[in-house]
């Protein structure tokens, strides 16, 4: 089934990079608008995609209404994975993070409407659920804002859906390559609590998650994958790196959660060597 044509916001990030791949691969396209805010990372991404003929390159902020609307201009879908992530950084900055990941929902959500788009999916996360920080709680009031879009997107607006995950294993930012960095440097690295839990999920599984929304959502939907979670402490164990232990901040979990019920400490847990084997393919 074709997408027609897709606008991905925050497309040079990790998920946004590794979404546009695949489109591009699978050939079920006709056009694919990258739309980010970095004019350095938009030029690294038209030499990494060797300057693909069906893609369109828009430098743009989520914060910026008119500007999206513009770009989505002849859209079909669009697929909101920009957000504002590092949840210290939200802690310390959380009006910034408001001004991107809620009034920037807001904006893709007008935008789209008024653009004559069919369908959204927005990006969220195991933060929104029960969130303990600001970074979490800005992605609850986005998800809130997707899903409430359906019930006054008019009679030819576009439907709404969200999928929900944690960070992606390797991404950036995350705690893998800061811990190879760490190591590869000879630093030790910082652990807040060894028994924290979380989940794994690689990046092709994340990529196939929001496809599967595409293709099949109704309109109002919130995704969520069924993943594995390891131990902070074991994952350390199995990058060989050596670690201080800090504790965990009030704006962690030991455990997070996708629905509200089950933990990242409930789920199926990742064996040392398990988790190993799942590193040497990142």
């Amino acid at each position: 089934m074709t997408l027609g044509s897709v606008l991905v916001t925050g497309a040079t990030g990790t998920f946004g990079m590794a979404f546009v791949r695949r489109l591009l691969r699978d050939g079920n396209v006709s056009r694919v608008c990258m739309f980010s805010r970095g004019e350095h990372t938009q030029s690294v991404a038209r030499g990494m995609l060797q300057n693909h003929p069906a893609l369109r390159w828009f430098i743009g902020d989520v914060r910026d209404q008119e500007r999206l609307k513009r770009a989505m201009d002849g859209c079909d879908l669009v697929v909101h994975a920009a957000a504002l992530k590092r949840v210290e950084v939200a802690e310390y900055n959380p009006i910034e993070v408001v001004k991107t990941n809620v009034y920037g929902a807001v904006n893709v959500i007008e935008a789209a409407t008024d653009a004559g788009v069919k369908k959204v999916v927005a990006l969220s996360t195991d933060k929104a659920v029960q969130p303990v920080n600001a970074y979490g709680a800005s992605k609850l009031m986005a998800e809130r804002l997707f899903i409430a879009a359906n019930a006054s997107r008019g009679k030819n607006g576009p439907i709404f859906a969200c999928t929900r995950y944690g960070n992606v294993a390797g991404s950036t930012g995350s705690v893998i390559p800061v811990w190879n960095y760490c190591k590869e440097s000879g630093a030790r690295a910082t652990v807040t609590d060894p028994e924290c839990t979380r989940y794994w999920m690689t990046i092709e599984e994340a990529v196939d998650l929001v496809l599967e929304t595409c293709h099949s959502m109704k309109g109002g939907e919130v995704n969520v994958p069924t993943l594995p979670a390891y131990r902070l402490g074991d994952l350390a164990e199995a990058m060989g790196v050596d670690y201080d232990v800090v504790g965990l901040p009030a704006h962690e979990k030991l455990a997070e959660t996708m629905d509200g019920v089950t933990t990242s400490a409930d789920a199926r847990r990742m064996s040392i060597d398990e988790l190993r084997e799942a590193l040497k393919t990142l």
